[in-house]
């Protein structure tokens, strides 16, 4: 017999946030230190396998959450493909990478026939979106890894990046009244944002200017059109989660949810990143 009197366990209570943040913040320095800064400066190598490993995860939490659609990932070329293309962009630059994204699609498209013309559509379309929003996204921060000053460029666009979340963050907790598109993010305000863009922007002229050796104005422009960019990249994801029905892709990272859930600024930044940098820097 059921106590009606027995006290219910309470969810826990993260405040405004929403989510732990001790576990969110301590997870979150780990992870930058350990798997982008210290492989970054001393062992660039390595930290274009792991942008090949963190790819191959990705598209693995996406195949979870599109199964609850009833899409089916073609996973062996899915996912050979996410790990090989940041490794082809790094060795050997953006027209092999190119190349190599080209041919995955092919190969998903003709592993795929096996299964017959049911769903075949839905599943290569959800296949190929996959291999471009991740790995493809993540082979031009190899690409970046891989040019002058590769490690600075990284540096800078992971730290303007983590900034945008930052002044985002507490300008919206602080201040936040005025929501961008509650059906995609309530919690995502305008005042969030303009904490996003100001940050990004003092950043931007800091790194440029301290790291890049290059011109303020430079730094100025980047940390801009990167808090653009990332703030897309959030309402991009949050748009690809309730599609599909998920809360969170995973439950990888204790305090983040999945890897997934930390790259939707990252995948955006990356190309915005390059491409800005590439101009302004040169190859």
């Amino acid at each position: 017999m059921t106590d009606a009197a027995a006290p219910q366990p309470q969810p826990a209570q993260h405040g405004r946030a929403g989510r732990n943040l001790v576990a969110a913040v301590t997870m979150g320095v780990v992870l930058g230190i350990g798997f982008v800064l210290l492989p970054v400066l001393y062992v660039p190598w390595l930290f274009s396998i792991i942008i090949s490993a963190a790819m191959v995860v990705s598209v693995h939490e996406l195949r979870g959450a599109f199964a609850h659609k009833g899409v089916a990932l073609v996973t062996v070329p899915l996912y050979l493909g996410a790990a090989a293309i940041p490794q082809v962009a790094y060795w050997s630059g953006a027209l092999p990478m190119v190349a190599v994204f080209g041919a995955s699609v092919l190969v998903i498209m003709a592993w795929r026939l096996v299964g017959g013309p049911d769903r075949y559509v839905a599943d290569v379309s959800g296949s190929a979106f996959a291999l471009a929003y991740v790995a493809l996204m993540g082979g031009f921060a190899a690409l970046m890894l891989a040019s002058s000053q590769g490690g600075d460029r990284v540096i800078t666009f992971v730290v303007l990046t983590v900034t945008s979340d930052i002044g985002g963050y507490a300008a919206g907790v602080l201040f936040g009244r005025h929501p961008i598109a509650p059906r995609l993010s309530p919690k995502k305000s305008w005042e969030g944002f303009a904490g996003s863009v100001v940050a990004q922007a003092i950043a931007g002229v800091a790194l440029f200017v301290l790291l890049l050796e290059a011109p303020w104005w430079q730094g100025l422009l980047t940390g801009v059109v990167l808090a653009i960019t990332a703030t897309l990249g959030d309402f991009m994801e949050s748009a690809i989660k309730r599609d599909l029905g998920v809360k969170d892709m995973s439950n990888l990272i204790p305090g983040h949810g999945g890897l997934m859930d930390r790259l939707d600024s990252l995948l955006p930044n990356a190309f915005a990143a390059w491409l800005l940098l590439l101009v302004f820097l040169g190859p």
